[in-house]
């Protein structure tokens, strides 16, 4: 073969891997430039950072965290460490987004500000990035995933909470990654299940192809992509104990999904299927390996000595559950006690909110707030307040409905899918509401709340027109495979073809549709759709770049403070 057509072959590789990528890339970039301009900024210790900072710093230097003076802030951020006192402190967080802080101290200082907040922006970015591909998994369109980034990358939570030192991030983000492994799982196991019952087993006695049995249908092998599942979410249980919620939600989402992939291939048994053969397999799976990661987080507190509560059971041999070791014993007595100040938390707080005022951002957090004059106003205002972009927030509210109505009446799975994410992050919150919590805490189901935008935003638009749908947008595809016909790995239109009607066993093509109806014969409808949709973001966009001053401690005269200030409760 000569080289031309060898050159032209690789030309236009790189020309379809970067149309491919060029915009999941662009957005991630708009991402991180808002995370990490001028990321020092402020250089001191604000709101929590002032606990896991310094446990961060602790952690490195003996592996569990250390007590410090009071009101020595100013010592540390200017580089001096001698606050640090030899007593434990009794951390209620375990140690995994601490040891991530203490990452970004050590490669840019102690001392650095912009050290501090360096993971918590490096993850914060990659959260968009990850959220585009869940969105392109979820829909079978790269548009949809690019709506869900790019709201992402502009949201204030998002935003604010990647620019400070505090652990609420690697939660989001540890969730995210166990989201996208489950969805990863659904795709193999569509694809297992539908070779699997076309795959002959044997052959009867008069020579004719034997196939699996439809009662409980075929095994399907290891899941490895459940026990990334398990690792992600054991490292956000590692966070924060709310990483349990995850765990539980999208282990009930495996099993339900399972279940149904079964009956849509017409096993009869498909619930004692799902449950037994599927179920237990992705409990194994998922919930002791996530437990292994999250004990293993606190190696550091194993190894040493001088923890909060690390000789318990030495100094009460009688006591607690006998048969562990002694290290362990003492951990679990650990946990008992910062279970019980969990759950009794009460004190109040200036910036405690209810949480079931949290998706309109009615009180948002303060995170830093000063009044020093270095504006060109005479009265100057500088904050950093943890608020949600308010259209985000509150067209999410409209879009949470349209994703309830489609999982609840057309039994959509995309829509199943997103509500365990609110599962797992909002609904627990709801029970704990007599709690000190805080409205910042909702950065955890960010992602879920902009993937319900991006479904919102392709129901709206519907398919091409003359289109079966399978090209989402017409913008791009997402890598699904097809096996004799079915789709396999995507979520597409799953509705039945009448309401109370059972799955059609197979949709063909129309699996790809990530919007669930006919093309309209009327394009300028899907125009004024389209239109509708670029306004709102645009709408957005704006309202990002007006509220970003009061995110990133921008020096703005007070009448201009006093311009985003649209609720009482936001002051």
């Amino acid at each position: 073969m000569s080289p031309a057509p060898v050159v032209a072959t690789r030309t236009l590789r790189r020309q379809a891997w970067l149309e491919r990528w060029f915009g999941p890339f662009a957005v991630t970039v708009l991402g991180g430039a808002l995370r990490f301009w001028n990321l020092e900024a402020p250089y001191t210790l604000m709101f929590d950072e002032t606990y896991y900072v310094k446990d961060a710093y602790s952690l490195m230097r003996r592996g569990y965290e250390s007590k410090w003076a009071e009101d020595m802030d100013h010592l540390f951020a200017a580089g001096d460490f001698s606050a640090m006192l030899t007593d434990p402190s009794y951390a209620v967080h375990p140690p995994v987004g601490k040891w991530l802080i203490g990452l970004g101290m050590w490669l840019f200082g102690p001392d650095s500000s912009f050290g501090w907040r360096f993971s918590t922006a490096l993850f914060g970015t990659a959260a968009v990035f990850l959220v585009i591909l869940v969105g392109w998994r979820l829909f079978n369109s790269q548009a949809l995933g690019l709506i869900a980034g790019l709201l992402l990358a502009v949201d204030g939570i998002g935003i604010v909470l990647s620019r400070t030192g505090l652990l609420d991030v690697f939660l989001m983000f540890f969730a995210l990654l166990g989201f996208w492994f489950t969805l990863k799982d659904r795709a193999v196991m569509d694809e297992r299940l539908a070779l699997a019952l076309r795959t002959p087993v044997g052959h009867g006695a008069n020579g004719a192809p034997r196939y699996p049995g439809r009662v409980y249908g075929p095994r399907l092998g290891m899941r490895w992509h459940l026990v990334g599942a398990g690792v992600a979410l054991g490292l956000a249980t590692g966070v924060k104990w709310s990483g349990l919620f995850f765990l539980a939600a999208f282990g009930a989402l495996v099993v339900a999904w399972d279940a149904a992939a079964r009956r849509r291939a017409g096993v009869r048994r498909w619930v004692a299927a799902g449950c037994l053969l599927d179920g237990v397999k992705a409990f194994l799976l998922m919930v002791p390996v996530a437990f292994v990661v999250y004990v293993g987080s606190w190696t550091g507190w194993l190894m040493t000595k001088g923890g909060y509560f690390r000789d318990w059971a030495d100094k009460n041999p009688g006591e607690g559950v006998l048969w562990l070791p002694a290290p362990l014993r003492s951990l679990l007595h650990y946990h008992l006690e910062a279970y019980k100040f969990h759950t009794t938390l009460t004190s109040e707080h200036t910036y405690m909110s209810n949480p079931a005022l949290w998706l309109i951002q009615q009180r948002p957090t303060c995170v830093y707030y000063t009044t020093h004059p270095t504006c060109s106003s005479a009265e100057c205002s500088q904050e950093i307040l943890a608020l949600g972009n308010p259209l985000i927030w509150w067209f999410g509210v409209i879009a949470l409905g349209v994703v309830i109505y489609n999982a609840v009446v057309w039994a959509d799975r995309r829509c199943w899918a997103i509500l365990m994410g609110y599962v797992g992050g909002y609904l627990p919150w709801l029970f704990y509401a007599h709690r000190t919590i805080f409205n910042f805490y909702t950065v955890a189901f960010l992602p879920y709340v902009v993937l319900a935008l991006a479904y919102a935003a392709g129901r709206l638009i519907g398919p091409p027109v003359g289109s079966d749908g399978a090209a989402g947008l017409g913008i791009a595809r997402a890598p699904a495979r097809a096996v004799s016909g079915r789709a396999v790995g995507e979520f597409g239109d799953l509705r039945p073809a009448a309401r109370g009607a059972r799955w059609p066993a197979d949709l063909g093509a129309a699996a790809l549709s990530p919007f669930a109806r006919p093309a309209d014969p009327q394009p300028r409808r899907r125009r004024r759709a389209i239109i509708a949709v670029t306004v709102l973001l645009s709408l957005i966009l704006f309202m990002s770049a007006f509220f970003w001053p009061i995110w990133s401690a921008g020096s703005v005269p007070k009448i201009f403070w006093q311009l985003h200030m649209w609720m009482p409760s936001w002051i």
